[in-house]
């Protein structure tokens, strides 16, 4: 997004058109940012066959979805529905990555039958497909490295007490289970959180990985998870990729030379590809002056972007229909029957009732975290691509909310 002319644009597409034209609260994605995160990550790993498995989590629309296939990542998907959608918008089963947590087993065969790469974090499952399914299925295995790093506990998930992947203590105990049921093991997987600044915690979590990977001599594939950090505001620490590339790719190479062939290198990002090209657009409802602070109430709340309120997630907040007024401080704050609050003490040019505010970063955990709460419609979604705004998902409207009720009163 950037100021053109007094106008906020994206691709030369101006901002507030289209909040007028679709209404808000609004999401709006950058195509061309997306594509040029794919391509910088790309870039930044040489000489290692490198596959992008994108976390279809941060953002399931079947537009961004068909996106990333246009740019030529895969997916990483954590339900069967996701399975579904992936498979719906024209990945095939060999590029899609099922990663589940504490699901059924039911739905492991469910995943199995639509050819997905299983990816397994808890022995006692691991037990039940090779039982059921022998050598006859490859899978992957999840294994927990025991390494605290990310930026809020709510996505640390490689640490002791996390219950995400099987701990690296336990891996004897799945080196028999594999040889008692003669499971496939193709795959070994690491995810030990979100937001890294160094590459030092991806070379930690390798070195676990790779000594793990010793005892398993049919592995086509290591696959590092992701956890890359991006810009929240100006000035912002993020996590240096291109360093990451180098230094990965280095110790990748020495260790696929010592395992006596080479393998895939896999990551799974989200966050890194989304974030940065989403925008959350709001229409100032109230001012409301308090003796202890401002609050520029809006027309949205915790409903359409709970990150700020969940993780204490900043997001940088413009109001775009006053670039040029008077700088002020406000609370903005939602329309929600809780505390939901966006940014606490924002610098912003003046904000009147009626004006647009944009919230930057909102392209992961934004749109997919949305819920009905307070019997509010979630909004819709635009995507701008090649210079020309589209809507990609419709408002819902009030027979939305009934379409699932069944009435027996």
């Amino acid at each position: 997004m950037e100021l053109v002319n007094g106008r906020y644009q994206i691709q030369g597409v101006d901002l507030l058109s289209v909040c007028k034209d679709h209404g808000t609260p609004l999401y709006v994605y950058d195509a061309d940012k997306i594509g040029q995160q794919v391509e910088r990550l790309r870039n930044a790993f040489e000489g290692v066959n490198l596959r992008i498995k994108y976390a279809t989590k941060a953002l399931t629309n079947i537009n961004i979805l068909k996106l990333m296939r246009k740019y030529g990542t895969e997916v990483d998907t954590v339900s069967i529905q996701e399975v579904k959608l992936a498979l719906h918008c024209g990945f095939t089963p060999e590029e899609i990555l099922y990663t589940p947590n504490c699901v059924s087993f039911d739905e492991i065969k469910m995943a199995v039958d639509l050819g997905v790469m299983i990816n397994i974090d808890n022995i006692h499952i691991l037990e039940q497909f090779g039982e059921f399914y022998g050598n006859s299925v490859p899978c992957c295995i999840r294994v927990n490295p025991h390494l605290t790093a990310g930026g809020n506990a709510k996505i640390q998930v490689g640490h002791i007490g996390s219950k995400f992947g099987i701990s690296v203590f336990q891996m004897r105990h799945v080196r028999k289970v594999v040889e008692n049921f003669g499971i496939d093991v193709v795959g070994l997987h690491m995810h030990s959180g979100s937001d890294f600044l160094q590459s030092e915690v991806f070379l930690m979590a390798a070195e676990v990985l790779f000594n793990e990977a010793q005892h398993f001599p049919d592995l086509k594939f290591l696959d590092m998870g992701s956890g890359f950090k991006v810009a929240y505001k100006e000035g912002d620490i993020t996590t240096n990729i291109e360093e990451i590339g180098r230094e990965m790719s280095k110790v990748f190479k020495k260790f696929c030379k010592e395992y006596g062939r080479d393998l895939e290198l896999w990551f799974e990002p989200g966050k890194f590809l989304v974030s940065e090209a989403g925008y959350f657009c709001v229409s100032t409802n109230v001012v409301k002056h308090s003796p202890a602070a401002v609050f520029a109430g809006v027309d949205s709340g915790l409903n359409h972007l709970i990150r700020p309120m969940m993780y204490g997630s900043y997001h940088d907040i413009v109001n775009i229909s006053n670039p040029s007024g008077t700088q002020r401080v406000y609370d903005v704050v939602g329309y929600i029957c809780e505390t939901d609050t966006f940014g606490q003490d924002r610098k912003l040019n003046e904000v009147r009732a009626g004006d647009v505010l944009v919230m930057k970063n909102a392209g992961a955990y934004g749109f997919s975290m949305t819920s009905n709460y307070n019997s509010r419609f979630r909004p819709a979604e635009v995507l701008i691509y090649k210079g020309q705004a589209h809507l990609i998902r419709r408002r819902e409207v009030f027979e939305d909310l009934l379409a699932t009720q069944v009435e027996v009163l």
